[in-house]
């Protein structure tokens, strides 16, 4: 058939090819690793209703499933990153997700495991722990999701430090950090809950502290900068190589010490900041002596 004389068909620039469309089943991809992340959240949610001193490894279970929701939580966005499949409705999935399984979840679990075991009737004030556990456990829950409304709103919330260009920052604790902070904890224990009254004041006091650092302008390291298709990241292999075997053969220890030292590792930046600042300042001016007279 002739072509419409009217339409004239224009030749194809050589070396131009038309950019091909992604499949549309690859935007589900992210959204598979965010609905998990929401699956293991509800699987904690139900291992701390179950839990207690017989069963104890309920606890232990629940803080399994928020760690693994931590490794989901960081693949889905750096998969829709590489592949640009990123959406608005993934962002607003995932931080509806990280609300429910990093922040209700851990609260939840830190309450239970922290609190509820206690025996409080003899001891008078002390009583009173549970009631300020629960209130705790509520600080950390409202502290994440303000500090998810915060990021969603934050046009930079990775902001450069100046000591170090290149290296990217998060302003405050994130949130799937802290829900790693008590299940490392948790996980650290066996599941054991605690059932003596200084250690579950204890407890309270570091639940109302990551609430404080979650909500904090101080800066944590977002390991964002870390390039894994780089052409030959053999220290990088080296490394996830020796964390993945430790962490597979003594979970607990490492676990609980790669949660407290990165819960620390923002205060010891922000310490640096204030003492840096300090040495920055400019010395008052000196005191000008008067001329004396001849």
């Amino acid at each position: 058939m002739d072509s419409d004389p009217e339409v004239p068909l224009v030749p194809r620039p050589e070396g131009k090819k038309k950019p091909r469309r992604l499949n549309k089943g690859m935007y589900i991809l992210p959204s598979l690793f965010t609905t998990a992340n929401i699956g293991l959240g509800y699987y904690a949610i139900l291992q701390v209703f179950y839990g207690g001193p017989i069963e104890a490894w309920r606890f232990d279970n629940a803080a399994k499933a928020i760690g693994f929701a931590v490794l989901f939580d960081g693949l889905d966005g750096r998969i829709a990153r590489m592949t640009g499949t990123t959406s608005d409705f993934g962002r607003e999935l995932d931080s509806l997700a990280d609300c429910i399984t990093f922040g209700l979840a851990p609260a939840l679990l830190a309450w239970s495991w922290g609190f509820r075991q206690l025996d409080l009737a003899p001891l008078g004030l002390l009583g009173k722990l549970g009631q300020f556990g629960a209130v705790a456990s509520f600080c950390f829950l409202m502290a994440g999701a303000s500090r998810l409304a915060r990021f969603n709103i934050t046009s930079n919330p990775e902001p450069s430090n100046p000591g170090r260009p290149g290296k990217k920052y998060f302003v405050g604790m994130p949130i799937p950090a802290a829900a790693g902070v008590i299940a490392a904890v948790v996980h650290f224990s066996y599941g054991d809950p605690i059932t003596s009254w200084y250690t579950a004041l204890t407890w309270a006091l570091l639940l109302i502290s990551i609430a404080y650092l979650m909500v904090s302008t101080w800066r944590f390291y977002s390991f964002k900068d870390i390039d894994l298709r780089a052409r030959r990241p053999f220290r990088l292999i080296l490394l996830f190589g020796a964390l993945l075997a430790g962490i597979r053969f003594f979970s607990h220890t490492v676990l609980f010490a790669i949660a407290l030292l990165y819960m620390f590792s923002g205060v010891f930046w922000r310490l640096k900041w204030i003492l840096r600042r300090k040495s920055d300042r400019p010395s008052p001016p000196a005191y000008k002596e008067a001329s004396q007279t001849s």
